[in-house]
């Protein structure tokens, strides 16, 4: 049994539509954690004003938009392959250099540290969308005027109330590997080359500081942006948004959202990742676009990675919720 799968105890009197206990007060976090998410939130939206204000008349450099795009797949797929279905889910088993390539590789996509993340999404499995769930778009009940204020808080609000996900317990495999808490406690620094890379780059491509300011603007701040807010949408467009094909636990209401699938590299196929919350691939049905799982199955052919959770057709069967 992985440590995602323990048993959690859950609160059995919730009836799927009030508000959480206490849910119009939740506890803000500490002043400097309020601080450092607010600037993570709000800088890219300047950046973009900028970036747009420099391109204006003369255009967005295609460089620019390249390094964009392969830092972008890069830093996606630390996330989606990483920090999700690794780390958290176990998913498969990656060769120890590809455990820290993954891990560098999310840590760049100012999401948080791998530890810290990896807690919370655990968390959220255990308690999926009933009192317990960090970022569950149900918190404030199912009005219209709670469903607004709950996807408020699943896509960005709960960034700010304190962390309510001790990794001891949630992540004590992360907190007792040497390397992946050093990788967790180099966070800063991997952010720091995150955005530095796209600035040397450009730098170095264009010969001008002019060049390295436009490619730290796209292909650092606004790039992280995009990604920020594709995995916040999976948090909360995709619980409320969707088709729910296959079966649950009580009160999830997770969804498939198509639209984001290939920007979220597959992540968006959220209620076959619900059902099977293991599997390596979360697209389940025919057609249905994972590139993450791709990256997993190109991994296994190569060698780097093995003991990959494949969907089982009868199982996925029989998880169907239209089934007579």
């Amino acid at each position: 049994m992985t440590v995602s799968e323990r048993p959690v105890k859950r609160r059995q009197d919730y009836d799927g539509v009030s508000s959480f206990p206490s849910a119009t007060e939740p506890a803000l976090a500490s002043r400097l954690q309020v601080g450092v998410t607010a600037t993570i939130v709000v800088l890219p939206f300047i950046a973009l004003g900028v970036a747009i204000f420099l391109a204006w008349g003369q255009g967005i450099v295609l460089t620019d938009l390249l390094l964009a795009a392969a830092l972008f797949v890069v830093t996606g797929l630390g996330v989606t392959v990483g920090f999700h279905r690794l780390f958290t889910h176990g998913s498969f088993t990656a060769r120890p250099w590809l455990r820290v390539a993954l891990a560098m590789a999310g840590s760049m996509s100012f999401q948080g540290n791998l530890i810290d993340w990896v807690a919370v999404h655990r968390r959220h499995h255990a308690f999926t969308d009933q009192p317990g769930d960090p970022h569950s778009p149900y918190r404030y009940g199912t009005s219209l005027r709670g469903q607004l204020l709950g996807l408020a808080h699943a896509h960005l609000g709960w960034m700010f109330t304190g962390n309510q996900s001790p990794p001891e317990r949630y992540a004590p495999d992360l907190v007792n590997d040497p390397a992946m808490a050093r990788v967790a406690r180099a966070f800063p620094a991997l952010c720091a080359v995150s955005l530095a890379l796209p600035f040397l780059a450009g730098w170095r491509i264009s010969g001008t500081l002019h060049g390295g300011l436009t490619a730290l603007l796209w292909a650092g701040l606004i790039r992280i942006a995009l990604l920020q807010h594709i995995t916040w949408s999976v948090n909360s467009l995709c619980h409320v948004i969707g088709s729910r094909p296959f079966k649950t636990r009580r009160h999830d209401r997770s969804t498939n959202l198509w639209p984001l699938a290939l920007l979220s590299f597959g992540e968006s196929w959220h209620n076959g990742h619900h059902s099977e919350p293991t599997c390596a691939r979360h697209g389940l049905d025919r057609g249905q676009i994972d590139p993450s799982a791709g990256v997993i199955r190109l991994f296994e052919r190569l060698g780097w990675a093995t003991d990959v959770h494949w969907p089982d057709p009868d199982r996925i069967q029989h998880r169907r919720t239209d089934i007579s």
